[in-house]
């Protein structure tokens, strides 16, 4: 598979098969992903894999905004809680920002990490949908997170049980301008 095959195949996947995950499978795409770039190479993107009853719980108990999360959540055999380390991105080495974005870098960093780990599953045949409707409070304590840490998505993963259809795209010429 090409790179252009991947990103054009890829589909946000919400209904998967109950066959489990191979950790080494997980492994192998959490090391591709981590080609994703970031700030000054800092790394911050930390990726925590939940299954059974714990993944369950999150599907149950933190979701409320959002219930069809909880759903797809429950139906997936892992759930990957995609977090940060605080405190680095964007940042220069006395503490200040580098730039006028403050340290909302880490959230492009978090978005090309998690497109990255989405595209690396579905190159080893796994399907995933990125999700950022849910209650963060819960499930940070849930999780144990650290408090050096921030929770950003949440991206169910597993073996897909449907083929969804590309949605329609908006021409190029709605997407770049030149100057």
């Amino acid at each position: 598979m090409n790179a252009e095959e991947c990103i054009r195949g890829r589909r946000s996947i919400r209904k998967f098969k109950e066959q489990s995950i191979d950790h080494a499978l997980l492994e192998k795409v959490v090391e591709n992903a981590s080609y994703a770039p970031s700030w000054k190479h800092t790394q911050t993107v930390r990726y925590i894999a939940v299954e059974g009853e714990l993944k369950d719980r999150i599907g149950n108990e933190c979701t409320d905004t959002y219930p069809n999360n909880g759903l797809i959540i429950q139906n997936a055999p892992m759930v990957i809680a995609v977090t940060v380390i605080k405190g680095r991105c964007g940042y220069e080495r006395d503490g200040s920002f580098t730039t006028h974005r403050g340290d909302t870098w880490q959230m492009f960093d978090a978005g090309a990490a998690s497109e990255a780990f989405c595209l690396a599953a579905y190159e080893a045949g796994l399907g995933t949908v990125i999700m950022g409707i849910f209650d963060e409070e819960k499930i940070v304590g849930l999780l144990d997170i650290p408090d050096d840490r921030e929770l950003i998505a949440l991206i169910p993963v597993g073996y897909s049980d449907e083929e969804p259809a590309a949605p329609r795209r908006k021409p190029v010429s709605d997407l770049l301008s030149y100057k």
